[in-house]
């Protein structure tokens, strides 16, 4: 039993919300007999509770009837301190702690290929090029490193509302898209909703934490309510008054008494800043992802992707549905994990990924991949076979979160991501892994099935030929998706004119995406994207490059009618 005799403390932490609000009993029971120093939540709860216990003494002192208390943090939730004014100084001494800059091209809008991909494709050549793409969620311990992280591959900056004020998250999103602008590089940007969950720290902002006490019979019996919100608006409805929601692996069970409204703010805030893709949490069933796109759809935002995090047991009942109706999937092991015994964990990844990639969706795997390097300056040998575990089977993406966010050793975790990326792609292609790819059919139009039958033969051409390149030419990424999807030995370059759409590919495996201005003519294209790649000294006489695009890169997308081709090219 707690002591409610408590000493004095000066830094009071309190629940910061999760956004629409709910009021939630809170009973406390201990798991575990300490915390460790990485554990967060756990360890501001315990100090919250013990803050609510002193202040239960007070009450019983006071002999007052009906007390109600308010504790509150006042602490600031200013935007990342490190950033700096782009004229400024230090903005001047950041920039030359990092040479990559964009080639000449990219002055007059012709840079067809980002900096990073452009000096790998120099020192490794084409087969040396890695495959899997890499996410880093961006924090506190990393915003100086931006530039080191995008130039160590870094393909999408997650930023996680769940932690830290919103002038933060527009400060790094900020930062990010100046790194685009200013140095070449092409990251994309995301966001990961709140979803259900509710998170204990010091982060600072608006919050508070009330504690009620009452008196009956003439003892103190005592309630501590705790407000806390939701942002993802769709999810809400699954909440209801009366569910136990659970917190930290069980270290703390809330009881829903109340819900209160829901908006669609956090969402807009993403909109406004101009996103690429959003993360949403705690998917149930496809009508969760359907609603925000049809909310998308009305602002004529369709060109935002939406990724939905597979993380509880409704979400693996209707995981197909979910598949189909979202853009990507983002496994997201640790709440997984909560909900399912740990030992299903890898069984259920590998079915993810695989059902994913034969439904052309990128996946992404996500959770505690380094998570001892948030601490300490070198991985577990674990934590590379899981790695290396998530690239055997051909995810799209492997993500960073607290390692990145919070770790002490953001860059030295991406490096080793990298490295252990790139060393199992390397056994994969020696393996001739590639061809143990079972296929599945997805189109049911002519038109579709004509595409996804074109790209199925091209890659199998490119393998067996042992071509140096593929070349997409495309509109919008699917034909770049439909030859991720087969996992091609040689590295896909995805030449397209829509800005958005370059974005997009950034999570499909092995597609390299180029934004340049793009004819009807495939001859016209395969010319001026020659020439410019040569200028560039990315390809070289006598590399083989096998080209595959649609004839008319205008028509729409749902075209009844469709002409399309393949060709192998000698580059003279």
């Amino acid at each position: 039993m707690i002591n409610p005799q408590l000493p004095a403390r000066s830094d009071p932490h309190v629940i910061v919300y999760n956004p629409p609000a709910c009021t939630a009993q809170v009973h406390y029971y201990s798991q575990k007999k300490s915390l460790p120093s990485h554990h967060p939540p756990a360890h501001h709860l315990r100090l919250l509770l013990l803050c609510l216990l002193r202040l239960l003494a007070l009450a019983r002192a006071s002999q007052s009837q009906n007390l109600t208390l308010m504790a509150a943090y006042a602490g600031t939730a200013g935007a990342f301190p490190n950033l700096v004014a782009r004229s400024s100084p230090a903005a001047r001494r950041l920039r030359a702690a990092h040479p990559i800059r964009a080639s000449a091209a990219g002055t007059t809008g012709e840079a067809a290929m980002d900096v990073v991909s452009e000096a790998e494709l120099r020192e490794k050549g084409f087969m040396g090029m890695r495959k899997t793409k890499l996410v880093c969620t961006v924090g506190p311990a990393c915003v100086e490193a931006l530039p080191a992280l995008a130039r160590g591959g870094m393909g999408v900056a997650r930023v996680n509302l769940c932690h830290g004020g919103r002038e933060r998250h527009r400060a790094a999103m900020r930062a990010v898209r100046r790194l685009n602008e200013e140095e070449g590089f092409c990251v994309s940007l995301m966001v990961d909703t709140e979803g259900s969950q509710l998170l204990f720290a010091d982060h600072g902002g608006a919050t508070s934490v009330k504690a009620e006490f009452f008196r009956n019979n003439g003892a103190y019996c005592f309630i501590y309510v705790c407000l806390t919100s939701w942002s993802a608006f769709i999810l809400i409805s699954g909440i209801l008054v009366g569910d136990e929601l659970v917190i930290d692996g069980g270290m703390a069970t809330f009881e829903v008494t109340e819900k209160i409204g829901n908006d669609l703010r956090y969402i807009e805030f993403g909109i406004a800043e101009g996103v690429d893709c959003i993360a949403l949490s705690f998917v149930k069933d496809d009508n969760d992802i359907k609603q925000l796109k049809a909310y998308l759809s009305r602002r004529s935002l369709e060109h935002i992707k939406i990724f939905a995090k597979i993380e509880s047991l409704e979400s693996l009942k209707n995981l197909e549905d979910i598949i189909h109706a979202s853009d990507g999937v983002m496994v997201a092991r640790g709440d997984l994990g909560v909900q399912v015994p740990l030992e299903q964990i890898p069984a259920i990844q590998e079915s993810i990924v695989t059902l994913c990639r034969q439904l052309n969706k990128p996946v992404i795997v996500a959770s505690q991949l380094l998570e001892s390097m948030v601490e300490y300056p070198t991985p577990t040998r674990a934590e590379v076979a899981d790695i290396s575990e998530a690239v055997r089977q051909y995810a799209d993406a492997v993500m960073l979160s607290a390692e990145s966010a919070i770790g002490a050793y953001p860059q030295k975790a991406l490096s080793v991501l990298r490295a252990a990326s790139e060393r199992m792609e390397s056994w994969s292609r020696e393996e001739n892994m590639q061809k143990l790819l079972p296929q599945h059919q997805l189109a049911i139009a002519l038109p579709d099935r004509i595409s996804e039958q074109i790209c199925n033969c091209a890659v199998e051409m490119a393998n067996n030929l042992g071509v140096d390149a593929i070349f997409v030419y495309t509109k919008h990424g699917h034909m770049a998706s439909l030859l991720s999807r087969n996992r091609p030995n040689p590295p896909i370059f995805a030449f397209t004119d829509d800005a958005n759409s370059r974005k997009s590919m950034n999570l499909f495996w092995g597609v390299i995406p180029l934004h340049l201005p793009l004819s009807d003519s495939m001859e016209d294209n395969f010319k001026k994207t020659i020439s410019l790649m040569k200028s560039k000294g990315s390809v070289k006489p006598r590399d083989t490059i096998l080209l595959v695009s649609d004839s008319d890169l205008n028509r729409p997308c749902a075209a009844t009618s469709v002409f399309q081709s393949i060709q192998v090219r000698l580059v003279e």
